[in-house]
């Protein structure tokens, strides 16, 4: 490679990222506003964990045999000689804080993280990709996996988004699982040469995978497979079936998918997906399950668990095709256009958002039409002038430039009472 080749790439985001500038971060802003606010109606306080991890919580915990560890996971050896991984998905992370910490169950946290897998890139679905989720570790009973539904559902309509499904299954328990494994190698090895390469090597190691797969091959094989739904001991059958009344009571329809696996090794009962068909494609918006094994599996008493996590950019890629939650740009409210020395500028300027007023100015000395041009840019709804007429006299211009262009002058000292108090509709995203 050249060096202007090489300096290039320097300028460039990685393969499989992208920067979020100003002006489009306004609306992530706004989503995890809303998703915040439900979290919180439900009882969700933030957690934040670290972007990578000892790699064994991964391996051990989501499985060594999913291709989010196998095949997906940036994996590192640091400084110290220890082998580290950057997070490939969050319920793991938030069980290991969970364990450390130890709080007095029921735990509810929600988070909003960077998301790390080595994969094709495209669109809705990048190599850092950014999700919002939630947890809820202690709680058992069936009801939770309802309000834990209940909440993505509410969070993806909140966005004003629509048609969208609700995939359900259930993976049963270590009761009635093994067996019922069993029944699905036996059934796959008798349609092994109808496989995919893949998944027939790897009929006895997990043949749930090949539920999932989405060759043609092997879903022509699927259809008839047994169905964990026939395989259902009591305690499982009477939790799915509470959860499917739960749903029913609070209206949010779903479709029972017996081919809904999911990525990770960790679920156990309800599992679930929120997809959307975007007419050349499905988008999963929304994933999880219940997870009642994972604590134990990484070295914690018994502990039931349930969650789901939601990518944001895949989210935000199905508003923009229905064309749901469009946030606009968060423009000041006062724009300070100073022709004198700029010290009066300063001044006001830290008034005024000392005060609670988004306030922006120009620099540099600059003309009063440059600087009125830009004040226009910037969205603000009034143009603060000083000159040296004002200074003068102790006053300020103040310009509405989004209304009627009304001009009014205001005393220095009532500044700040003016745009508090005035009785004036500010536009939609102006603080």
């Amino acid at each position: 490679m050249s060096d202007d080749a090489a300096s290039l790439e320097l300028l460039r985001a990685p393969v499989g990222t992208h920067d979020l500038l100003p002006g489009a971060s306004d609306r992530w802003v706004a989503l995890l506003g809303l998703f915040a606010n439900h979290a919180h109606l439900y009882g969700y306080g933030l957690i934040q964990t670290p972007l990578f991890e000892d790699v064994r919580l991964f391996k051990r915990g989501v499985g060594t045999e999913t291709e989010v560890v196998g095949k997906e996971m940036y994996e590192f050896e640091d400084r110290g000689g220890r082998a580290m991984a950057l997070r490939p998905e969050g319920t793991a992370s938030v069980v290991r804080a969970f364990l450390q910490a130890r709080p007095t169950p029921p735990f509810r946290a929600w988070y909003a993280a960077p998301i790390f897998r080595y994969e094709r890139p495209q669109a809705g679905r990048y190599r850092q990709h950014h999700q919002v989720g939630i947890e809820v570790l202690g709680i058992s009973d069936p009801d939770v996996d309802v309000e834990v539904l209940g909440l993505g559902i509410d969070y993806l309509t909140g966005l004003g988004l629509q048609g969208f499904t609700l995939r359900l299954n259930t993976l049963g328990d270590s009761a009635c699982r093994p067996q019922y494994l069993e029944e699905l190698r036996a059934y796959f090895h008798d349609h092994a040469p109808e496989l995919c390469d893949e998944h027939a090597a790897k009929i006895d190691r997990n043949p749930l995978r090949i539920l999932d797969c989405k060759t043609e091959s092997c879903r022509a094989v699927s259809v008839g497979a047994p169905s964990m739904l026939d395989a259902l001991c009591v305690d499982c059958g009477t939790h799915f079936e509470r959860v499917k009344e739960g749903l029913d009571a609070r209206g949010i329809a779903y479709f029972l998918d017996q081919r809904l696996v999911r990525g990770l090794d960790y679920y156990t009962r309800t599992a679930f997906e929120v997809t959307l068909d975007l007419g050349d494609g499905e988008l999963t918006l929304l994933g999880g399950g219940r997870y009642d094994g994972l604590v134990e599996v990484l070295g914690g008493p018994s502990t039931p668990g349930i969650g789901f996590g939601s990518g944001i950019e895949r989210v935000l890629l199905a508003c923009d095709r229905q064309g749901v939650f469009a946030v606009p740009p968060r423009s000041p409210l006062a724009y300070v256009i100073d022709t004198t020395d700029g010290r009066a500028a300063r001044d006001l300027v830290a008034e005024l958002r000392a005060g609670g007023i988004a306030t922006e100015r120009a620099y540099g000395n600059r003309s009063m039409k440059s600087q009125f041009k830009t004040a226009d840019r910037s969205g603000a709804r009034f143009a603060l002038v000083v000159g040296e007429r004002e200074l003068e006299s102790g006053t300020v211009t103040i310009r509405d430039l989004r209304g009627d262009g009304e001009q009014l002058v205001v005393l220095r000292a009532e500044v700040l009472s003016f745009l508090s108090n005035r009785t004036i509709t500010t536009p939609e995203g102006s603080s």
